[in-house]
């Protein structure tokens, strides 16, 4: 019988903010996998999956997260993370792999699933959705991602701040994920297509370290990497003015 490798979204921090179907399968899986930096400090992943699922069961799997420079540092650190969770596969009828967020939005197990797929042919893939960045900053800030027809744009500004700016030339809410290193270029890129009144940014969501704050104001600190911006969509006509 094959074996099973579920990607499962923990949300983006607040254990409260699992679903019970992400619930249901890290405790049904036979083994956990967590990413973790080269440094070895624990993410937010793990913080949030040892909640509901022993820490025994827990394996810590290195993967090159902060590498972005050294192409051939970076593609070795994913062969021997994927070796390693093919070992695991190998050995196990479930693997479960934890993300934040969801794992079909920007997310490691993306990759992993790509490399298992060569390394361990036959294995069957499989995703549990989970409660995004955005949605949660929303629901704490009070910005309304979407309403009537508006489209909603979501970019990381690893991309560039050009792509950034191109998005809030645009209609609809702009999402901007990862942008923590790069506050002082968003900060004017909202003034300058100008869409920073409304704008909101968080880090840290649901964590003792939380901070929420009105991205305007921003003084072009830099802020940590995994922030969120939300700039709604300008909004006239009053209510249902987009239906």
């Amino acid at each position: 019988m094959s074996s099973r490798l579920v990607g499962i979204g923990v949300g983006p921090g607040d254990p409260e903010l699992v679903t019970v179907k992400g619930v249901n399968a890290l405790r049904a899986a036979d083994v956990v996998v967590v990413p973790v930096m080269d440094t070895g400090e624990r993410g937010r992943a793990e913080a949030t999956v040892v909640h509901y699922v022993p820490e025994g069961k827990v394996v810590r799997v290195v993967f090159a997260l902060n590498e972005r420079s050294d192409r051939a540092r970076r593609e070795a650190a994913w062969d021997a993370a994927g070796e390693r969770v093919a070992e695991l596969l190998r050995a196990h009828a479930t693997v479960a792999f934890a993300t934040i967020g969801d794992p079909n939005v920007y997310s490691t197990f993306t990759y992993l699933a790509q490399t298992i797929a060569g390394l361990v042919p036959g294995t069957v893939v499989e995703t549990v959705p989970g409660i995004t960045a955005m949605q949660d900053l929303a629901a704490r800030s009070g910005a309304v991602l979407t309403e009537g027809t508006e489209p909603l744009t979501l970019v990381p500004v690893t991309a560039g701040a050009t792509v950034l700016k191109e998005a809030l030339a645009g209609p609809g809410t702009v999402v901007a994920y990862k942008f923590g290193r790069q506050a002082h270029e968003v900060a004017e890129a909202l003034r300058e297509t100008g869409r920073i009144e409304d704008a909101v940014w968080g880090s840290a969501l649901g964590l003792a370290e939380e901070s929420i704050r009105p991205a305007a104001d921003l003084d072009g600190a830099p802020l940590p990497y995994l922030s969120t911006l939300i700039a709604p969509a300008r909004r006239e006509g009053g209510r249902g003015g987009k239906l």
